[in-house]
């Protein structure tokens, strides 16, 4: 069959690297791609949001698979715009309507979900932009650290951890009052601070019936050691060394279950993927956040795990044929590192000539932000390459992928030196 991917992200080449993979796969359409998918499927220049479009190149090149990769479209209805259209209503589509996407697209909306229908989560509450003095009183009754969320969409930068409740206020008035994160945060959840190791599992369902994918961590903020400002992403992981047979049992009795019986129950039809962000307390898991979609970077390292035929899986989600699919992960490691552009999370240059790209053999490399100009690969965004290092352990994948990172360089490259050493010390504490 015919595929289309809606993305320019590393997330999505991850995914086009793989769906390339099948024999299912006739031709492979990215829109709007970058210069890294376009090496294998074809680029088309058509905006994430422009549903029109869209529609009329599925019906001009028989696209039998639209695959969905970032949260924009789905949150403004993509499904639900094709579902509206008797001449696209029977394209079968991975990513949920409008309705489901609101687990992600609202902090609020998955926090009343989690707590309706009995999903471990971290205590909030909800403030609007006309409460701010109300917001700054409650947080006097708050112990520090406390969690600020924007409610909407942030591009994964909404989340602020405050060490102090004088530094809270000083953030919930900049987010409420100054539209610091702009509509995104016209509502804030104040949130308990949870003391544990992160991760993100993804779940491909039908709305009635999944799989689960390989689990990952990623990281988070610019700086080694965790510090700095928050990123969409610097860096990825997968298997997890703290996820061990007994927690995931734990995460899908206590969560993906409840999440997928509490849409059915609620009447909110799903078929896509859901990224449950967790948090490992003491071997319990909480739930921290909902996202309609795969993660990125863990995308670029849960890919290279997945021995199944992902096509199969994401047509039998999309027809709801799930029943009975099993999904095979290899044992190897996988560890994603993200090489940025100077000046990442805040302002950067683009148009940055990338050497070395052809050199790595010991590596997957996954294209983010880039374009090509001239026969010359570009920077062309914040996050620009993402590399995968595949080992039969964890030291063995990071290993592989800082050597491959070692020979790719533009002006003004960046990228952390610490990505898997957490987890390293886990595995080896002395």
């Amino acid at each position: 069959m015919n595929i289309l991917i809606i993305g320019n992200g590393g997330r999505e080449h991850a995914m086009a690297w793989k769906i390339n993979q099948s024999k299912l796969c006739s031709h492979l359409f990215i829109a709007p791609g970058n210069a890294g998918t376009d090496q294998i499927g074809e680029n088309v220049s058509i905006a994430v949001d422009d549903f029109e479009a869209l529609g009329e190149f599925c019906i001009e090149k028989k696209i039998g698979l639209v695959v969905v990769g970032p949260e924009g479209p789905l949150v403004m209805g993509i499904r639900d715009y094709f579902e509206s259209k008797a001449e696209l209503s029977s394209i079968a589509m991975v990513g949920p309507g409008k309705e489901g996407a609101q687990l992600e697209g609202s902090k609020d909306f998955s926090k009343q979900f989690m707590v309706r229908h009995g999903v471990p989560t971290a205590n909030a509450r909800t403030f609007q932009a006309s409460e701010s003095k109300e917001a700054i009183r409650y947080l006097d009754d708050c112990k520090a650290p406390v969690v600020l969320k924007a409610d909407g969409l942030a591009a994964g930068k909404g989340v602020i951890i405050s060490a102090s409740i004088e530094d809270a206020k000083v953030s919930i008035r900049e987010m409420l009052e100054e539209k610091k994160f702009g509509e995104a945060s016209s509502k804030v959840l104040v949130e308990e601070f949870l003391q544990g190791i992160e991760l993100s599992v993804f779940v491909l369902t039908d709305g009635e019936h999944y799989v689960v994918l390989p689990e990952a961590k990623d990281y988070k903020r610019i700086g080694d050691n965790d510090t700095g400002p928050n990123t969409g992403g610097m860096g990825a992981v997968s298997p997890v060394v703290f996820a061990d047979s007994v927690f995931m049992k734990k995460v899908e009795e206590r969560v993906i279950k409840p999440t997928i019986a509490g849409l059915k129950k609620d009447g909110i039809a799903y078929k896509g993927f859901i990224f449950i962000g967790l948090m490992n307390v003491e071997g319990e898991p909480y739930v921290i956040e909902y996202n309609a979609r795969m993660g990125d970077p863990e995308t670029e390292a849960v890919m290279t795990r997945i021995d199944s035929d992902l096509v199969d899986l994401l047509s039998a989600c999309a027809k709801g044929q799930l029943k009975n699919k099993e999904i095979k992960i290899s044992s190897n490691y996988a560890a994603t590192i993200v090489m940025a552009s100077g000046g990442y999370p805040d302002s950067f240059e683009k148009g940055k000539t990338i050497s070395g790209l052809s050199k790595s053999n010991i590596a997957v490399t996954f294209h983010a932000g880039t374009i090509n100009q001239n026969n010359e690969i570009k920077t062309n965004g914040g996050r620009v390459l993402a590399i995968t290092g595949i080992g039969q352990n964890l030291k063995e994948a990071s290993r592989n992928a800082y050597a491959a990172v070692s020979t790719i360089s533009w002006d003004g490259a960046y990228y952390r030196k610490d990505i898997c050493q957490d987890l390293l010390r886990i595995e080896n504490p002395t």
